[in-house]
C-alpha cells in the first residue's frame, strides 16, 4: 500500500493523545473498541484500507482477502430517488461478486456513499462537498461511482480532479447534464473547463447527455401530433438544461413553445400553475428536473386541471421521473399514460452480457422492477475494475486508462469513451407509465437534431 499522508498521521497521533486524555479523566467503563481496530467514525474494518466514516458511507465491503484499494458510489440514499439508486448499489456489489472483489492483482473495497440528506429529500450540496473531502483525502480511494444528480456532480468532480494525492478517477452512470462534458451556447462561458482545475480531465460517463434527450422527446412529440408544449423546470442545473434542450430541439422541429417557466419544489398546489399552462392552448406538457422536487404532487395536479396524460395535452418528462417512485407518489391513475425517457436501449432489451446481467439481477429482485439505471450502474462498475486491473494503484494511470475505455460485448453493448469523457452511443428510449413504465419506442435521434439541441440560449 502507498504511505498515508503526512495529514493522517497527524490526525492519528491527536487522536491517540485525546484517547489517552479521556483515560486520565476517570473513564474507567471499559474498553471502547478492540485492540487494532478503528474507534473513530469509520464504517468498518477492512484490513490496510482506511474506511470511509459513516456519517456518510456504509459499512465497507470485501471479499475474502483484505482490501488494497477502495472504491465508493456516491449516490443520494434517501427521497424519492431510493428505489434507483438501491438498485443501483445492487448492481455495482453484483459486478463486484462476479469479477471475486478483484481487478487484475488488487483486492478491492466498496463502500456506498449517501449524499442526500433526509431535511432536503434528496441530493443536498453541503453533503456532496463534504463526500468529495473524503474522498480527495483518503489516499486508499482510487475510484469513485457516481453521481447521480448532475449537480452533485459538479459540486465533487473539481474536489477529486485537484485531490492531494493525486485526481480521482469518478465514473457516473446517470449525470446527463451536457457542460459537465461539452462546451456550448447553452453552457456558462466557464463550462466545462471549471470543473477541471488542474487542466486534465477526470471524469467520464456511460450515459448519453441531455442533448440526446432533448432531441429524442422533440421528435417523438412531433410523431404524436403535438404542435405547441408548454416547457417546465425545476431551476437545477439537470432540469433546466434538459429542459433547454428540448426547447432548442423543438423550436428547430417546428413545434411552438407556450411557455417556459420553473416550478416551485415547496409548492402545495400547482393548479394555479396548470390553470396558466391550460390558457395558452398547450397540447403538451414538458417537467424537466427531478421527482424530487414534489413531481408527485405536479402530476396529480396536472391531471386535475389538464386531463389524463393520454387526452388533449400530452405529458412528457426526461430520466429524472422514469422511476417507480414517479408512479407511487403521484398515483398510479395520475401517471397512467404519461412518456418518460432514459438514455440507452430498454433493460430487457439488452443482449448478451446485459441480458445475463439483467437476469442475474432480476432473481435477486424478485418482484421487483428492473429500474433503467441499474444496468449503468453495473457498466460504470465494471468500467472502473478494468481501467485499476491496467494500471493498479496508480491514480494517474487509473483516470488514463478510463478515456482509453473501448468496450465490445459490454453489459451495455459496443461502446467508446470519447475525449470529452461521453460514450458514443446515444440512443435513447421512451417509456410509458401505467403499473410500472413499459418501453414505448426506441429513438436515436439525427446528429443535427442533437446539435440544434446544444445550440440554447444562454442563462
Amino acid at each position: 500500500m502507498r504511505k498515508k499522508s503526512i495529514w493522517f498521521a497527524l490526525l492519528a497521533l491527536v487522536v491517540g493523545v485525546l484517547a489517552l486524555t479521556a483515560a486520565g479523566c476517570g473513564d474507567d467503563g471499559g474498553d471502547s473498541g478492540a485492540a487494532g481496530s478503528p474507534t473513530g467514525d469509520t464504517g468498518g474494518g477492512g484490513g490496510g484500507v482506511e474506511a470511509l466514516p459513516s456519517s456518510s458511507c456504509g459499512d465497507l465491503q470485501t471479499g475474502d482477502a483484505d482490501a488494497d484499494v477502495l472504491i465508493a458510489s456516491d449516490l443520494p440514499l434517501q427521497g424519492s430517488s431510493r428505489t434507483q439508486t438501491v438498485q443501483m448499489n445492487k448492481a455495482i456489489v453484483q459486478v463486484l461478486e462476479q469479477n471475486d472483489w478483484k481487478a487484475g492483482d488488487l483486492n478491492i473495497g466498496f463502500q456506498e456513499c449517501d449524499d442526500a440528506t433526509a431535511a432536503a429529500g434528496k441530493w443536498d450540496s453541503a453533503k456532496c462537498s463534504t463526500n468529495a473531502g473524503l474522498y480527495a483525502e483518503n489516499e486508499d480511494v482510487v475510484g469513485v461511482i457516481g453521481t447521480f444528480n448532475s449537480g452533485c456532480a459538479a459540486i465533487i468532480i473539481p474536489v477529486l480532479n485537484q485531490a492531494p494525492g493525486g485526481g480521482v478517477g469518478m465514473v457516473s452512470p446517470a449525470n446527463t447534464y451536457v457542460c459537465l462534458t461539452t462546451a456550448g451556447p447553452g453552457c456558462e462561458k466557464t463550462e466545462p473547463d471549471k470543473y477541471y482545475p488542474s487542466g486534465s480531465r477526470n471524469y467520464i460517463r456511460m450515459v448519453a447527455h441531455d442533448a440526446y434527450q432533448g432531441a429524442a422527446a422533440a421528435q417523438f412529440m412531433k410523431d404524436q401530433g403535438v404542435t405547441n408544449v408548454y416547457i417546465l423546470n425545476d431551476k437545477e442545473a439537470y432540469g433546466l438544461g434538459v429542459a433547454q434542450n428540448f426547447r432548442n430541439a423543438a423550436k428547430s422541429l417546428g413545434l411552438g413553445v407556450a411557455g417556459f417557466e420553473a416550478w416551485d419544489g415547496k409548492a402545495t398546489s400547482y393548479e394555479g400553475l396548470m390553470t396558466k399552462v391550460k390558457a395558452t392552448g398547450a397540447d403538451a406538457l414538458f417537467l424537466g428536473g427531478l421527482i424530487d422536487e414534489n413531481g408527485g404532487q405536479l402530476i396529480k395536479d396536472k391531471v386535475k386541471v389538464l386531463g389524463p396524460n393520454d387526452g388533449d395535452v400530452l405529458l412528457f418528462a426526461p430520466d429524472g421521473f422514469t422511476t417507480q417512485t414517479t408512479i407511487d407518489e403521484s398515483g398510479q391513475k395520475n401517471a397512467a399514460g404519461m412518456f418518460s425517457s432514459v438514455a440507452g436501449v430498454p433493460p430487457d432489451q439488452l443482449t448478451g452480457s446485459g441480458k445475463e446481467f439483467i437476469d442475474s439481477l432480476k432473481s435477486d429482485l424478485g418482484s421487483e422492477p428492473v429500474e433503467p439505471y441499474s444496468a449503468y450502474g453495473a457498466q460504470s462498475a465494471q468500467v472502473l475494475l478494468d481501467a485499476i486491473a491496467q494500471a493498479g494503484d496508480d491514480r494517474a494511470g487509473i483516470i488514463q486508462q478510463l478515456f482509453a475505455t473501448n468496450v465490445t460485448g459490454g453489459i451495455l453493448g459496443d461502446f467508446e469513451i470519447t475525449p470529452d469523457g461521453d460514450p458514443t452511443a446515444g440512443p435513447i428510449t421512451v417509456y410509458k407509465a401505467g403499473a410500472q413504465f413499459d418501453p414505448e419506442t426506441v429513438i436515436t435521434p439525427e446528429q443535427s437534431l442533437v446539435e440544434a439541441a446544444m445550440g440554447g440560449s444562454s442563462r
